[in-house]
C-alpha cells in the first residue's frame, strides 16, 4: 500500500520498454523510480511496454523504494489501459502527465476508484499530477485540490517552455514563475512538490547549483535521469551535523521554555519564535527520515 508522507526528495525516470532499467533501477537507492509509459515510449511499443511494466511490479521486489508510474494521459488511445493495469499491478503512485486542469485529475480518480472496487483494494493507489503548460500553471491551485489521492505536484519543463514559446536557458529564468506557482499550490494543499528533470548529466557543478536553488525555492524533491544525479541531491537535501546540532538546541529550548511557562525563547543568544521552531522540527524530521539522526 502507498504511503502518503514519506521521504521523496528523489524520482527517477525509467523508460518503460527498458526491461534492465526497470529491473535494477532501485539499486542505486532514489526514493522513488517513475517508470514511464508516456514520452519515452513510441507508439507502436506502448501496448508492450505496458505489459513489462506491470509485470514487473508485480514481481520485483523494489525494497523501500516507492512505485511511481506515468501513464499516458486519458485523451489518448493508451491511458485508460495504462491506468487499469497498472492499479490492478499495485502500483504505488500514478503520475498524470500534462495536467491542463482539475477535471482531469477527478477523471483519473473517479477510473482508479473503479478499477480498485474491482479487484477489492480501495484507497491504495496515489497520484500525481506534471504541469507542463501555461494552463495547468494557471489552474495549478484548483489542481493541487482536485483529489485527496493527490499526493504531489511536478513541473514538467520541457513541454511547459514550448508551450510558452520559448527556450530553456543556462539558469532557468523562464521556469521561475511556474516554480514558485507550484510550490505555493502544494504548500496550500498540504502535499508535495516536485522540480524538472536536468538533462546536461555531464554539468555536475550546474546540476549542484540548481538542486540547492530550488530547495531554496521549497521543493520537497527533483525528478532525476541518471543515478549520479540522485546522489548529488540526497547529500544536498540531507541536513548538517551543524544544521542538526542547531535545530536541537532550537527544540529544546521551546520546550524548556514552555515548562516554565515562558513566552520568551533564546538559543545561541538569538531570540526564536514559532516558525524557526517549526523550521528547525522540519530539519531534524528530514534528518530522521534520511537515517542520520534518531531521536532521544
Amino acid at each position: 500500500m502507498a504511503i502518503r508522507d514519506r521521504l521523496r526528495r528523489t524520482m527517477m525516470f525509467l523508460p518503460g520498454n527498458n526491461p534492465s532499467m526497470i529491473t535494477d533501477a532501485h539499486i542505486y537507492k532514489p526514493d522513488s523510480i517513475m517508470i514511464d509509459l508516456e514520452d519515452a515510449v513510441s507508439v507502436n511499443q506502448k501496448d508492450a511496454a505496458r505489459f513489462l511494466v506491470s509485470e514487473a511490479l508485480k514481481a520485483i521486489d523494489y525494497k523501500t523504494t516507492e512505485r511511481v508510474v506515468r501513464v499516458n494521459g486519458l485523451d489518448t488511445p493508451f491511458g485508460a489501459d495504462d491506468i487499469r493495469a497498472i492499479v490492478k499491478a499495485g502500483v504505488d503512485v500514478i503520475r498524470l502527465p500534462k495536467t491542463d486542469n482539475p477535471d482531469e485529475i477527478v477523471a483519473v480518480d473517479k477510473l482508479i476508484t473503479e478499477v480498485e472496487r474491482e479487484i477489492g483494494k480501495e484507497g491504495e493507489t496515489l497520484l500525481m499530477a506534471a504541469i507542463e503548460s501555461a494552463a495547468g500553471i494557471m489552474n495549478v491551485k484548483e489542481i493541487a485540490l482536485a483529489s485527496k489521492r493527490l499526493m504531489g505536484i511536478a513541473l514538467g519543463a520541457e513541454d511547459y517552455v514550448t508551450n510558452l514559446k520559448t527556450s530553456r536557458s543556462k539558469h532557468g529564468w523562464e521556469l521561475y514563475y511556474a516554480r514558485e506557482a507550484i510550490v505555493l499550490a502544494a504548500r496550500n494543499a498540504g502535499i508535495y512538490c516536485f522540480d524538472t528533470v536536468y538533462s546536461d548529466v555531464n554539468n555536475i557543478e550546474g546540476f549542484r547549483d540548481e538542486v540547492q536553488f530550488i530547495k531554496d525555492l521549497g521543493f520537497d524533491g527533483k525528478s532525476c535521469i541518471h543515478p549520479k544525479q540522485v546522489r548529488i541531491v540526497h547529500e544536498i537535501y540531507t541536513p548538517s551535523q551543524k544544521e542538526i546540532e542547531k535545530s536541537i538546541r532550537i527544540i529544546n529550548g521551546a520546550k524548556e521554555a514552555e515548562a516554565k511557562g515562558s513566552g520568551v525563547i533564546s538559543v545561541d543568544g538569538k531570540m526564536v519564535d514559532n516558525p524557526i521552531i517549526m523550521r528547525a522540527q522540519r530539519v531534524l524530521d528530514l534528518a530522521k527520515a534520511s537515517g542520520i539522526y534518531k531521536e532521544d
